[in-house]
């Protein structure tokens, strides 16, 4: 056999294996512009929305600032082409669309995220004392390692709602003087038993009671005086008694903000980037496209779903018939003609990916994984185990979404969720392609994901934006 130079050989590889740079290096002074400013109005709709009802109100008043109609607003509404429009229903979940210039028939591209987080929510009858403590009784949301819950602030976030429907909206703990809370957990001299106890238990469940006054009310006769003078504070400053918590939707999550990490500024830590980091450049994809001189050719839809953490179930979350009757809406009422909707319907499951991280190697297949700073991933399956519970797309449309981002010169990764035994999770994907649609998962990679301080690079945030935009154009 001819040798062959290393020059030819090197040419070879470059155009055989399927290698990624990392971004930062392929991007100039106006694209580094652009990734900062989205960063930037990243960081503030993390700041503000910080709970699924925060955020739907966040998108709900961007949508509206750019022209979006909200359909519920209106008794009849003609849909013509380049027209958008919003619902916001029952203030937990969005759907937004771009009328296009082909019937809803031929089909939509649709992107679809999800805005709530794992957190700590109030029991129905929460608040009570406890050696002169008034604590919170709570019910984590969503999948945690508990015991990273502890001794961090926490913000109180909610609506209480009382029997005449009036809504009083909670938010302590985000603004300056404000107070917080917190989780306490024991001392390391004292914790020796707890010490020798599975992670998974070192922090029960039912000991994630926060922290909530010390100070009793001015009453001899009261037994329980810390209770009764929390309750006296939250009366006198919004009207509530304790009966009113068993109606109450009550949220903590971690008070702090969203910041830049590292020397060089790349990374943002977070609560809440699984999975507003892919919310986010979805809104702002559907957007921009929304605010150009022509309307699209398909009809774009982006939906910012519910309960996601938590099974996708309940009337907000994406197994309930609100995105179905949507999409119904936007054809002719027929249910033919919805269900010729389903079957030419593109999506993007705008979900994250687990990002390799080098401190815990062993659960990753390093060839599989999705990395920091590498791009968009694309993630063709999730599920657990032999793939039980993901939609698995197939190889036609995984190539269809690859060759979109190619032509538009947006860089993208494959991803998995860890090693094929070590666990596994699902998205929405499942329940779109159960309609019969095309679905991909598709997002922004995270370091430290359900923890309360996240992370992800600014330049995986921007190539996330570019994609969903290339492929809400996507005639």
């Amino acid at each position: 056999m001819a040798k062959t130079s290393s020059n030819k050989k090197e040419k070879l590889s470059d155009k055989l294996f399927f290698k990624q740079k990392n971004c930062w290096e392929s991007i100039d002074v106006k694209t580094e512009k652009e990734v900062e400013e989205l960063a930037s109005s990243y960081k503030q709709f993390l700041n503000n929305g910080k709970t699924e009802r925060e955020c739907a109100d966040y998108i709900s008043g961007v949508l509206a600032k750019n022209g979006f109609i909200n359909i519920d607003t209106k008794t009849k509404i003609k849909l013509t082409p380049g027209m958008k429009i919003y619902q916001n229903i029952r203030g937990k979940s969005v759907i937004a669309a771009v009328i296009g210039k082909k019937p809803a028939t031929e089909g939509c591209n649709i992107l679809g995220a999800h805005i709530d987080s794992p957190r700590l929510d109030l029991k129905q009858n929460p608040l009570y004392e406890d050696s002169e403590l008034a604590l919170f009784d709570t019910h984590y949301y969503g999948g945690i390692k508990k015991y990273q819950w502890t001794t961090i602030p926490l913000s109180m976030h909610g609506v209480f709602i009382n029997e005449a429907g009036k809504k009083t909206t909670i938010r302590i703990g985000e603004e300056p003087g404000d107070p917080v809370f917190t989780v306490t957990d024991l001392l390391p001299h004292l914790a020796k038993e707890q010490m020798e106890k599975k992670a998974s238990v070192v922090v029960e469940g039912e000991d994630l009671d926060i922290l909530a006054g010390s100070r009793p009310y001015n009453d001899k006769d009261e037994k329980e005086k810390v209770k009764l003078l929390l309750l006296d504070l939250l009366n006198k400053k919004y009207g509530i008694t304790e009966k009113d918590f068993t109606s109450a939707e009550i949220e903590f999550v971690p008070a702090f903000k969203a910041s830049d990490v590292g020397f060089d500024r790349s990374l943002i830590g977070s609560y809440g980037h699984d999975d507003r980091c892919c919310a986010w450049p979805a809104l702002q994809a559907i957007i921009a496209i929304a605010n150009g001189k022509a309307a699209p050719g398909k009809t774009l839809v982006c939906y910012f779903s519910d309960k996601e953490e938590t099974g996708s179930a309940g009337n907000t979350g994406a197994r309930s018939l609100n995105f179905e009757n949507f999409l119904a809406m936007l054809n002719s009422g027929s249910e033919i003609d919805l269900k010729l909707c389903f079957s030419h319907s593109s999506m993007l499951s705008a979900d994250v990916n687990a990002a390799f991280d080098p401190t815990y190697a062993g659960v990753f297949d390093k060839k599989n994984s999705s990395y920091i700073g590498k791009g968009i991933v694309l993630e063709k399956y999730t599920g657990s185990g032999g793939k039980s519970g993901a939609s698995d797309a197939n190889a036609e449309y995984v190539a269809k979404v690859q060759a979109i981002l190619n032509k538009n010169k947006v860089q993208w990764q494959c991803g998995e969720l860890g090693k094929v035994d070590k666990g596994g999770g699902g998205t929405i994907a499942l329940y779109a392609a159960n309609l019969g649609m095309d679905v991909l998962d598709c997002g922004v990679p995270v370091l430290s994901m359900h923890s309360p301080f996240e992370v992800i690079s600014k330049i995986d945030l921007y190539m996330t934006y570019k994609g969903y935009v290339a492929f809400l154009n996507e005639a």
